[in-house]
């Protein structure tokens, strides 16, 4: 009897520990992500038409408008807006500053193996702006040219990576306002950024236009921490839901003038969780469940 009771109660101990490891993972979403909290994102302000602030000093955009009606779908009282420029902006994600990066973040398989990414949520390219009078007729033309970018993007990248190729210089910046103000003044010839950036600044600068755009076929995703595939699976499905019921095409209507393509990463809804064919994408069938 009292090796029964030995047994039994090495059992129940078993039992409560094995309990314990399961309910971790819920605890630490639980702390990273309190639910009676606003939800809590970063972006580059200053970035519009993504994340930037009126004349009144109130923070608006495409990504700010996307991240309220995501809040509103995970049932969080609203959301709360870390600045970052994009070069610190990944550190800030690791180290819990904020819980994800809804902010216009080109999906590439570098970043993929630093963390995860949602499902496509617009397509992108590269947008050359220049002074209205600007001609680009190909990449070969950008030879001797001064172009500037902001610090740390994917623009940036690959202007690191053509420099020597096409034989343009880099003018880089902290900020793209400050990055295409630079051209406005003739410090520069073109201005180069995320497409949809650069078709809305020339929306909003008579003396712009956008001379050239290089098709990257890339997309935005919003990127979370690696460990966060759970919060990444809630958010996805509240994305996936302004998809269905067209709160994502109104706002996109709302800052780009136009309702996305029905065949665009704006619309479509893609299989499993994360962005297919990239590291950290779940197969896995899952359906959003949307009220």
């Amino acid at each position: 009897m009292k090796l029964n009771s030995i047994g039994m109660a090495r059992a129940a101990v078993r039992g409560v520990a094995l309990a314990a490891l399961i309910a971790m993972p819920a605890m630490a979403q639980d702390a990273d992500h309190p639910q009676n909290e606003k939800l809590k994102v970063a972006c580059d302000l200053g970035f519009a038409p993504f994340c930037f602030k009126t004349p009144a000093g109130e923070t608006t955009g495409f990504t700010y408008d996307m991240s309220v009606a995501i809040a509103q779908k995970l049932g969080r009282p609203g959301v709360d807006v870390t600045d970052s420029n994009f070069s610190a902006i990944f550190a800030g994600l690791f180290s819990k500053r904020y819980e994800m990066i809804p902010a216009p973040t080109n999906i590439t398989p570098e970043r993929a193996a630093q963390m995860l990414f949602s499902e496509p949520y617009m397509p992108t390219g590269l947008g050359f702006l220049v002074k209205k009078g600007g001609k680009i007729a190909n990449l070969e033309e950008l030879k001797g040219k001064a172009l500037t970018v902001n610090n740390g993007s994917i623009s940036d990248k690959w202007l690191t990576d053509n420099e020597a190729k096409y034989g343009f210089t880099i003018q880089r910046y902290n900020k793209n306002a400050d990055a295409v103000q630079a051209v406005m003044i003739g410090r520069a010839f073109a201005n180069v950024a995320d497409a949809p950036v650069s078709r809305y600044v020339s929306t909003q600068t008579p003396t712009a236009e956008v001379a050239f755009v290089l098709d990257s076929g890339r997309n935005f995703g919003i990127a979370f921490r690696k460990e966060d595939a759970a919060f990444r699976s809630q958010v996805e499905g509240a994305l996936e839901c302004m998809k269905t019921d067209g709160t994502l095409a109104k706002i996109h209507e709302k800052w780009f003038g136009v309702k996305p393509d029905a065949n665009s990463s704006s619309a479509k809804v893609y299989p499993g969780t994360g962005a297919p064919d990239f590291e950290g994408y779940d197969a896995t069938e899952r359906k959003a469940a949307c009220k």
